[in-house]
């Protein structure tokens, strides 16, 4: 088994860093750090990954990993919510149910229809099939939340007419007979619209490993392109056969919203599930090459390669690392 973990979020700065690990004790990742080998990376290394150029066609992508074909260019459109607070309006993520969406959709769907047509490929996941070119600078939404909106609100020659239309999508939603049951009973409100990942399918992908363990349904769709299977990730490490790579999002969300707490918690937690076991799984000789891929997420995109085989276990003249070596 040559195992590859990729860990959004696991990458601070310096300065963040100090002050959030300064008392925590990872001994396996701590031994990666400091026996290991460390380069520089490729932030979009998940899509070169698959041969393939960055940003990804995520909603494409997603329409072939829910069993749909993707002909055309395609655009994510997701059901979001804006919440205002002290720092301003900032953007959450909602999980309609099938009906909330259906109706949702139907509403939307005229005001929608000089771009394309709107379809959903799951309740929380729709996606636009576009009828015309678009020129529009978008950012995608998991990079997104918990952050304030401005920002990331769509730019381009296209941006101001898409601005637009979110503008007329959330007065139609705020309307809506959906929202105001979903007020009474005290969910949050669907109540805007979060374009991005546009584009066309590939016409091929190409992947490296073996197998992959994730939740990301666009990744699931490379993973179709590629003829590799992706998996539910487990909750922990266990034993494989070939190259394996899994994705592990729980250090993304704290990471970008500055949650120290969540964020060590979230990174005891990978080192006690995932990298402890594989350390001893490279000690008995059941898994050869342990890789980490983190990356930053609060910042300008950056990556870093961490790699330990099983031959670096014996370099003992190589002490563990502090874990400020992430930074």
């Amino acid at each position: 088994m040559q195992l590859t973990l990729c860990v959004p979020g696991l990458l601070l700065p310096r300065a963040v860093l100090a002050a959030t690990v300064f008392d925590l004790d990872a001994p396996a990742l701590s031994l990666l750090l400091g026996r290991g080998r460390r380069a520089a990376a490729d932030p979009d290394w998940l899509a070169a990954a698959f041969g393939l150029a960055a940003p990804l066609p995520a909603a494409a992508l997603r329409k072939v990993s829910a069993g749909g074909t993707a002909d055309g260019t395609w655009l994510c459109l997701d059901p979001v919510h804006w919440a205002v607070g002290r720092e301003g309006i900032t953007l959450a993520d909602v999980r309609p149910d099938a009906a909330e969406a259906a109706a949702l959709i139907e509403a939307l769907r005229p005001l929608c229809a000089d771009w394309g047509e709107l379809s959903a490929s799951t309740p929380a996941r729709w996606e636009l099939r576009l009828a015309r070119p678009l020129a529009l600078e978008t950012r995608p939404l998991p990079d997104c939340l918990g952050q304030r909106v401005d920002p990331g609100l769509p730019g381009g020659p296209d941006g101001a007419a898409w601005r637009r239309l979110i503008a007329e999508a959330q007065t139609l939603l705020h309307a809506h007979k959906v929202n105001r049951e979903r007020e009474a009973h005290g969910r949050p409100a669907i109540n805007s619209l979060w374009p991005w990942g546009a584009g066309a399918l590939p016409a091929s992908a190409r992947c490296e490993f073996d197998v992959v363990w994730s939740g990301d349904p666009a990744l699931a769709g490379l993973c179709h392109l590629a003829g590799v299977p992706c998996l539910a990730p487990p909750e922990r490490h266990q034993p494989a056969s070939g190259r394996v790579l899994c994705v592990i999002d729980a250090l993304a969300g704290p990471a970008r919203a500055r949650d120290a707490l969540a964020w060590r918690a979230a990174l005891l937690a990978l080192e006690r599930d995932w990298l402890a076991p594989a350390v001893a799984a490279l000690r008995r000789g059941e898994c050869d090459a342990l890789r980490i891929v983190g990356g930053a997420v609060h910042e300008a995109p950056r990556a870093a390669l961490f790699a330990l085989a099983r031959g670096d276990l014996w370099r003992f003249w190589r002490r563990p690392a502090h874990l400020e070596a992430l930074a």
